[in-house]
């Protein structure tokens, strides 16, 4: 039995299929709840890399058959000494020691970079990743809980006053809300929002700093999902005294499923908590997603297992538990 772990780029159509095909067999078998792996989004990934961020690329075959890949995420304008790791091994293969070549020559990597720690996550339900990442000597440094919202299932009329609340609550602020790029006059106080996310959200032992998040990093990242195929749902709180966006909120529905949709960021600034906005923002998202995208279902949110405040917004709106995940990190 042979295995070889060699790198893989953006001009290398193959590599980039092969390592598609290993994902999408690993979500079917291991997260058969969730949206198919998308072809689109990976390839993009590979293409064109968030900003500040230069990954590394990794395809092991298992006598000569491709078998598993990792991408190694090295953020550079951040985080300096830590980097993440998205490891996938084909379910035809996995127990043959493809995963650990993968790990061997990814901590090879991590120590030319000088990066003294990665992470990475895994879903409970998926017991062999757990096994792996302890196995490894990873120390389990945060607990998220992913809940779903069965949009099939809404009550409008507790949606309804939900919000009547919530508006009354935030006299003195506007919402506002777009779809894709966000304009020009709102792209600063975005930037600043966004950059406030690792500081104000619970990241348990899990050592990661804030990051740099500013206007032109902002249009990069937009880029980047545009290019992934991210169909991007907004709504933010302007407070009307300042003119200064407060609050905001992300909704996306990928390539590979009309039917799926992510709640991703929700934030609010400090000195503007208290107004009910993170509520207000979200439910009126949640309607300005369905109005263009109707064939949604389901909508999945990760939050830290501490992260009461915003757990408690979630269930306001139907969010239940689907399932638990561990967040890893390894110290090199």
């Amino acid at each position: 039995m042979s295995i070889t772990v060699t790198p893989f780029g953006a001009a290398d159509d193959h590599a980039i299929g092969e390592a598609c095909r290993i994902g999408a067999a690993a979500v079917a078998a291991d997260l058969p709840d969730f949206p198919p792996f998308c072809p689109r989004r990976f390839s993009a990934s590979v293409r064109h890399p968030m900003p500040g961020n230069a990954p590394v690329h990794l395809l092991a075959r298992l006598d000569g058959e491709a078998a598993g890949y990792v991408t190694i995420d090295l953020p550079q304008l951040d985080n300096t000494e830590n980097a993440s790791i998205e490891l996938s091994v084909h379910p035809r293969h996995r127990r043959r020691g493809v995963g650990r070549a993968l790990v061997d020559r990814t901590i090879g990597v991590l120590r030319a970079e000088g990066r003294k720690r990665v992470s990475t996550m895994t879903a409970d339900t998926v017991p062999a990743g757990t096994a792996f990442a302890a196995a490894l000597g990873a120390d389990s440094v945060l607990a998220d809980v992913r809940r779903r919202l069965d949009t099939t299932r809404l009550d409008q009329s507790v949606l309804a006053d939900l919000l009547a609340g919530a508006r009354a609550r935030s006299a003195g602020y506007e919402t506002v809300r777009w779809q894709g790029d966000t304009p020009d006059d709102q792209v600063a106080d975005v930037a600043y929002l966004d950059g406030r996310l690792i500081a104000d959200a619970p990241m348990g032992d899990l050592a990661w700093e804030p990051e740099q998040i500013d206007a032109a990093r902002v249009r990069g990242i937009e880029a980047a999902l545009t290019a992934r195929g991210r169909r991007r749902y907004h709504v933010g709180a302007r407070h009307q005294a300042s003119g200064r966006l407060v609050a905001w909120t992300l909704l996306d529905v990928g390539d590979s499923a009309d039917w799926h949709a992510f709640q991703q960021i929700t934030i609010v600034d400090p000195d503007h908590r208290g107004h009910h906005l993170g509520l207000l923002t979200k439910i009126e998202n949640l309607r300005h997603l369905m109005a263009h995208e109707p064939a949604v279902r389901v909508i999945d949110t990760f939050n830290a297992a501490a992260n009461d405040h915003m757990i408690a917004i979630n269930e306001q709106l139907g969010f239940q538990v689907a399932d638990t995940w561990t967040n890893w990190q390894l110290t090199l």
